[in-house]
């Protein structure tokens, strides 16, 4: 599992599965989006507003992504 987060956009994903797929976003709440993949398994979690869902402090070290470009650090 992979936790990402942009702080730009106060955004977390969480990628439970790295195998290249298409996915389905299925909105299941205002700040949460599931991408839903093959098989109906769910491939990763979008967590929109994430510092008012979230203790961020909790997660690191986390990998946040800015651009393109990951790398490993703390908030």
């Amino acid at each position: 599992m992979q936790i990402f987060y942009d702080s730009k956009k106060d955004l977390v994903y969480m990628r439970l599965d790295n195998q290249p797929q298409q996915v389905i976003n299925r909105r299941v709440s205002e700040d949460i989006v599931l991408d839903v993949g093959e098989g109906e398994r769910i491939i990763g979690i979008e967590i929109l507003d994430a510092s008012k869902h979230l203790n961020l402090e909790e997660l690191l070290p986390i990998s946040y992504q800015a651009g393109q470009v990951a790398t490993q650090g703390k908030l």
